[in-house]
């Protein structure tokens, strides 16, 4: 009997998940928001991680549901609901629980649960696993199996997709393990590298965006001093990228639903353990203080330029966490935003790439706009928080048309070509 596949979760790990594997397999997508079922199954995915030609090609093999009942018949459950943080940067493993608890109502001897949300070591044989046994009343390895595989999803990159990114399988015993991975072999034509235990999958992924995050954390500090000396530190990075071996990154702010995240889960466990991270605690500290910073030069950019900061007009491009992508989840531009506000600016947003009544899911903005480059009002600073390719193609007469003369433009991303103060 082939396997039958349930994907709990469709955000954007589990919906490209889920088409990846309804090419060769029975699939069911299960949500617990009806109207992103009601969505998908008319062919809309409202992150623009799958088109509407994709969303047809699979609709015979793939059903998309709220109802627990629907995924009762599927022998292997993967779970990709999100691991967020609270607000004191705790993980909050509320959906990873929740989900391991409704798996559990309906779990069946043989049955093996997946689980590809970003955790901490331990966390699925110590938590989730638990809930399972609880709620089904059968024992691990013996009447059901887990494995885990970490999502390796990057949220608007049409050229990276799933299927093209090298995939971290596990299992929880060797044979399953070996079955997990000829699972995901079986879709994933970058090919496989299986753990030698669920711990070692799990460490991995949470150490993949770590890393990105200590490194971007050292370019952000020195971008802080080098500004402070008055140097460019775009050219310096220029110059050093010249060594073979130096890792060019340049500075910027790190939100989404992993860099700006995952690290909290790894100095969580760490610090449970009695071992303080510092280093890692302290490149958080710096990224998380970029937008505050780069506000703080607005306000000294307008003061230097003789404009007034109470009631001035300020244009924020961009809102999503990163480029060509409507993904606004842990966005570091609503902290510029905040700070801007705080010196009693009027804040106008214009990001091309998010619905309107989107942000009310995730926080409370205000001052959304249409395309200012179509209107009549007039800036005193326009800050370029996002390189979406609408706003790489502008030019210098675009700024000019909708600004007060001298405008004050503020790059955060290298998209303009004489800035007033780039990042």
């Amino acid at each position: 009997m082939q396997d039958k596949i349930a994907i709990i979760g469709l955000g954007y790990v589990g919906l490209p998940l889920a088409h990846a594997f309804a090419e060769k397999y029975e699939v069911v997508g299960f949500d617990i928001n009806q109207d992103r079922v009601d969505e998908l199954q008319k062919g809309y995915d409202r992150t623009l991680e799958l088109s509407s030609v994709q969303l047809l090609e699979i609709k015979e093999k793939i059903a998309f549901t709220t109802a627990v009942g629907d995924i009762a018949s599927c022998n292997i459950y993967i779970v990709t609901v999100p691991t967020p943080i609270d607000s004191g940067n705790r993980p909050d493993l509320t959906p990873l629980i929740k989900s391991s608890q409704t798996i559990g109502t309906i779990l069946k001897k043989n049955d093996i649960v997946i689980y590809e949300s970003t955790v901490y070591p331990g966390v699925t044989e110590e938590v989730c696993v638990p809930e399972l046994e609880k709620i089904s009343g059968l024992k691990f390895n013996e009447d059901f199996f887990a494995g885990y595989s970490p999502e390796r999803i990057n949220p608007g990159d049409k050229e990276h997709t799933v299927k093209k990114i090298l995939k971290v399988t596990s299992g929880s015993t060797p044979q399953i393990a070996q079955k997990v991975d000829n699972l995901y072999k079986s879709i994933i034509s970058a090919g496989t590298h299986m753990a030698s235990s669920i711990k070692v999958a799990e460490a991995s992924k949470v150490i993949e965006n770590t890393q990105r995050d200590v490194n971007i954390a050292l370019i952000n500090e020195l971008a802080l001093i080098f500004d402070t000396m008055g140097i460019d530190t775009t050219e310096v990075i220029e110059a050093a990228a010249t060594k073979w071996n130096f890792i060019k990154l340049t500075p910027g702010l790190v939100g989404g639903h992993c860099i700006g995240v995952d690290p909290y889960y790894l100095t969580f466990k760490a610090e449970e353990l009695g071992y303080k991270p510092n280093l890692i605690l302290g490149a958080r500290q710096i990224n998380n203080s970029m937008g505050k910073y780069i506000a703080e030069k607005t306000v000294k950019q307008m003061i230097a330029h003789d404009k007034r900061i109470k009631d001035t007009n300020i244009l924020v491009l961009g809102v999503t966490f990163k480029e060509n992508c409507p993904d606004m989840r842990n966005t570091k531009v609503v902290d510029i935003i905040d700070e801007l506000k705080s010196y009693g600016c009027n804040v106008d947003i214009y990001d091309p790439w998010v619905d309107k009544d989107e942000p009310k899911q995730h926080y409370e903005l205000e001052g959304l706009i249409d395309d200012p480059f179509k209107a009549d009002k007039k800036y005193d600073a326009i800050v370029a928080a996002v390189a979406h390719d609408q706003f790489c193609a502008l030019s210098h007469e675009d700024y000019a048309r909708i600004s007060t003369p001298e405008p004050v433009l503020i790059d955060v991303k290298g998209i303009i070509k004489e800035p007033s103060w780039r990042l």
